[in-house]
């Protein structure tokens, strides 16, 4: 499988837009393997900010704890990619930066970086919605082959994408 296009993502993100918009929902993005390209792709549309309240590119652990809220407990025990820390990136995401919808991406695009247990090509993702006072956090563990640009190019598609199976 080839790593989408940039009019793939486009589209992409406008079906995304589109979802929110008939929704009333606003949006949160919170990103480290993807350095904003979730974000890029949303404001690249016209009239974003009526959906789209902005993200955090936390790629650094420190950034993941200190802006996003991830617990240094979960990074030592579990790694900045695993199912543990998008889930607290996520849920970060909501609490920090509003909205009623985020997505957390969190992987390793290469071309250095993989290990036998997490492989270039690793990518964690999360999704939550925010509604009648609870949040649902759904996950999702992907790997992708290919150089550093289809490893992302595929994580950004993968974010978006999760984003319309609710």
């Amino acid at each position: 499988m080839e790593a989408p296009t940039d009019l793939e993502l486009h589209a992409l993100a406008r079906r995304v837009a589109d979802r929110m918009l008939e929704t009333g929902r606003q949006m949160v993005a919170a990103e480290s393997c993807t350095g904003g390209w979730v974000a890029k792709a949303c404001t690249d549309l016209p009239g974003s900010s009526r959906w789209f309240r902005g993200g955090a590119v936390a790629y650094s652990n420190a950034l993941k704890r200190d802006m996003l809220g991830v617990r240094e407990a979960t990074l030592e025990a579990e790694g900045a990619v695993s199912e543990a820390a998008v889930r607290e990136m996520v849920t970060g995401a909501l609490a920090r930066l509003g909205g009623d919808v985020a997505v957390a991406v969190s992987g390793i695009a290469g071309p250095d970086g993989g290990t036998p247990d997490k492989p270039t090509g690793t990518v964690w993702f999360a999704w939550a919605v925010r509604s009648a006072g609870r949040i649902d956090v759904a996950t999702v563990l992907e790997r992708f082959d290919g150089d550093r640009e289809s490893v992302r190019r595929r994580a950004v598609a993968a974010a978006l994408a999760g984003l319309l199976r609710e």
